[in-house]
């Protein structure tokens, strides 16, 4: 199989990858849980003072989107103002709505000047209406017609999620928390009509789909390959540490890539990394010396570790 052929099959694997979010996504299913810096999260330490999570599941995350905005100022309808109800409703099953509601409110009133809070506030109410009306049109929703393709079931569905939105936002409410999500969704269901158009040869799917990358947004443009860049950056970071940098010489590494803010979460990722690599290892040569005494054993745990992360002990025994 040449380079061109798997190039074109990895990029129409994209583009299902993305029908399939749009399809998960568009009906109140939150998306998954994002940690605010770049890379896995390792798991936290057991001495960092940090507010307990608002549920298990969230330990070690911060609440994702709405970044402080100076007191006065106007609410900016935005992407991350979505990210921030989505990180809480993604809690459901661990905790009821009415309490992330709660949830949310509290964060809006601490990050927001009055004002700004009530109007955000508002959007919540109307965002969760909104959430529940997918929810029913989900629950109506009939199969696709049969011979349609993938592509023409996403596109119907995208068209659906749209018009519901003009009974719950402004034009401009729904172009600023949904704009992002439509050019991805716009984007990937491109890309699948493009895989299902039999009438193309491979030469011209890696031309339309060469096509659709020309066209992308910046933003979307970045997206794409920021998770590359973060890698290949990682990797210099990696071979500068082996070859003796100190954390001074890796922040400006770092910082010249992406930001000083950036640099500076993710050298507090490498530390809280190397606290629980540290705690593994006393963990493993103190129990060693245990002889199997289970109630030993135990209080060994609770003085290195949290009951949250004692759940990931079993991969290292």
């Amino acid at each position: 199989m040449s380079a061109r052929v798997r190039a074109c099959l990895a990029t129409c694997a994209l583009a299902l990858a993305g029908a399939l979010a749009l399809w998960a996504n568009g009906f109140g299913i939150p998306p998954p849980l994002q940690a605010t810096a770049p890379g896995p999260l390792p798991a936290p330490t057991a001495a960092a003072s940090t507010p307990p999570p608002f549920v298990p599941s969230m330990a070690g995350t911060r609440p994702d989107g709405l970044p402080d905005t100076a007191a006065g100022a106007a609410l900016k309808v935005d992407a991350e103002l979505r990210h921030l109800f989505d990180y809480y409703l993604s809690a459901l099953g661990e905790a009821d709505l009415p309490a992330i509601r709660s949830g949310i409110e509290r964060e809006l009133e601490q990050r927001l000047a009055p004002a700004a809070a009530a109007e955000a506030k508002r959007l919540l109410g109307q965002y969760l209406a909104y959430k529940r009306a997918l929810a029913e049109a989900e629950r109506g929703q009939g199969a696709p017609a049969s011979g349609a393709s993938f592509a023409a079931a996403a596109r119907n569905r995208l068209l659906a999620m749209q018009e519901l939105r003009k009974r719950h936002f402004s034009p401009a409410e729904a172009a600023g928390l949904f704009g992002d999500t439509d050019a991805r969704d716009q984007d990937a269901i491109a890309r699948l009509e493009v895989v299902d158009d039999k009438t193309l040869s491979p030469a011209q799917r890696l031309q339309r789909m060469a096509d659709l990358d020309r066209k992308l947004p910046p933003a979307l443009q970045e997206e794409r390959t920021a998770p590359q860049r973060i890698l290949n950056i990682e990797q210099q970071v990696e071979t500068a540490r082996k070859g003796g940098a100190g954390e001074d010489e890796l922040f400006r590494l770092r910082a010249a890539a992406f930001d000083p803010q950036a640099a500076g979460r993710l050298a507090q990722l490498d530390r809280e990394q190397a606290d629980w690599l540290r705690r593994i290892a006393a963990y493993r040569s103190a129990s060693a010396g245990l002889a199997g005494n289970q109630a030993a054993i135990q209080q060994l745990r609770d003085s290195l570790f949290t009951s949250f992360e004692q759940k990931r002990l079993g991969a290292y025994e």
